[in-house]
């Protein structure tokens, strides 16, 4: 059975990070599966040629949308109410999946229980721990706890919950407090076929090289994602100050943004310049090409709350990683993994340290990985899990005991 669905996106897709990343491959397997895609989402935000988009208007005062919290967005997601609600009384969707907790509530408003358009939320970590994350939230502020509350409700509106990790999964239930029967576990997972190891050949991976100014003897560490505290991009500086000093021939590789000139000069500061290379947002397609140039990965995030899907990429260009020890770090990566303490940017230079002088070691390490992502973390496989949560809720949607407050039976 294919199915009319509306996705709610709460942010200014597409960009090339994170939670875009993710809706964009679950839009595409979807579709891929049959089903007919329609993504509402703000005003900004690059166009992608395989999927119907629906933008708001703009705010005369905000004409971006920037990474991370904002007031701005109660003023963008009004508008993104209202977008839904005319492309769903005209498309008429059979499921609406909402990304973000504004999307759920979005989604909720636009279809309340008796409405029987049942309504999932694609659950990609804690509203308010990204908000302490970002420094937007103080904890225990009067605001936390208030924001903390909506939160808590807004987790048990929709009918199901698709969880990204076992972690996640385990955050709402002992957290959040929701039922466990609602919630279905897709992580995060990998397009392999682009993300490869050969995905460039020597004579491209050197040309690239030289474009970047990274002298051909430097072994590369390689990261590509946020730009921001909390991703750990201030520890993975002074990890690198340790790593330098006994290891001079290492060349970092940062990709992503934002604050790409605030690291920059953060380097400059720690006489890192010379040995490290901020290449700004890399396109999503440009993506595995540039991780290819890598040696090593390093995955330095320290949020207790959200995924981290950048690991898949990693794993998938067959690259040895260097991760701090976190609950999602350890569900994707394994045993495979090379951790540090959470924090310890000594424990990470010297993780680092160990896998640079033993290349048979990392080899092995990114070869075990690389099967490990394309066995247990593909979007087609995904997509199947998300069509399973779909033919359950919509066959409750149609039982007589649905929206009244009673819950059917799953053992059907």
């Amino acid at each position: 059975m294919s199915y009319n669905i509306l996705l709610i996106a709460p942010t200014s897709f597409f960009a090339d990070y994170g939670s875009h990343v993710r809706i964009l491959e679950e839009a595409r397997i979807l579709q891929k599966l049959g089903n007919r895609i329609t993504i509402c989402t703000y005003h900004s935000g690059q166009d992608v040629d395989d999927l119907a988009i629906e933008r708001t208007a703009g705010i005369p005062w905000r004409k971006g949308y920037e990474v991370g919290s904002s007031w701005h967005k109660i003023a963008f997601d009004v508008l993104l109410l209202m977008k839904c609600a005319a492309v769903a009384k005209r498309l008429k969707p059979d499921v609406i999946h909402a990304f973000l907790h504004e999307g759920a509530l979005i989604g909720y408003l636009l279809s309340p229980p008796k409405g029987n358009v049942p309504l999932v939320l694609d659950f990609q970590g804690s509203l308010t721990g990204e908000m302490i994350d970002h420094k937007f939230l103080r904890p225990n502020s009067l605001s936390y706890h208030l924001l903390y509350r909506l939160e808590k409700l807004l987790t048990r509106l929709p009918q199901a919950i698709i969880a990204n990790s076992h972690h996640a999964a385990e955050l709402l239930v002992n957290q959040f407090g929701c039922d466990r029967r609602k919630i279905h576990i897709v992580p995060d997972c990998v397009d392999s076929t682009r993300f490869r190891p050969d995905v460039v050949d020597e004579e491209e991976r050197l040309a690239l090289r030289a474009k970047l100014g990274i002298p051909p003897e430097r072994k590369i560490v390689a990261y590509l994602g946020l730009l921001a505290e909390y991703q750990g991009i201030d520890l993975l500086l002074r990890a690198a100050i340790h790593l330098l000093r006994v290891c001079s021939n290492v060349h970092f590789l940062v990709m992503g943004f934002p604050n790409v000139e605030h690291y920059r000069k953060m380097a400059e500061r720690l006489s890192l310049a010379e040995h490290i290379t901020f290449t700004g947002r890399i396109p999503y397609e440009k993506a595995p090409s540039y991780l290819a140039l890598g040696d090593v990965a390093v995955a330095p995030k320290i949020s207790a709350t959200e995924g981290s899907g950048k690991l898949l990429n990693y794993m998938a260009m067959g690259l040895p990683v260097v991760a701090f020890d976190t609950p999602v770090s350890q569900e994707y990566l394994g045993e495979q993994g090379v951790y540090a303490p959470v924090g310890d940017a000594l424990a990470l230079a010297k993780a680092l340290e160990a896998l640079l002088d033993n290349p048979t070691r990392s080899r092995e390490l990114g070869r075990q990985l690389r099967e490990r992502a394309t066995r247990h973390y593909l979007w087609s496989e995904a997509g199947k899990k998300i069509l399973q949560v779909y033919r359950e809720i919509c066959d409750e949607s149609h039982d007589p005991s649905y929206g009244r407050g009673v819950t059917p039976s799953r053992d059907r």
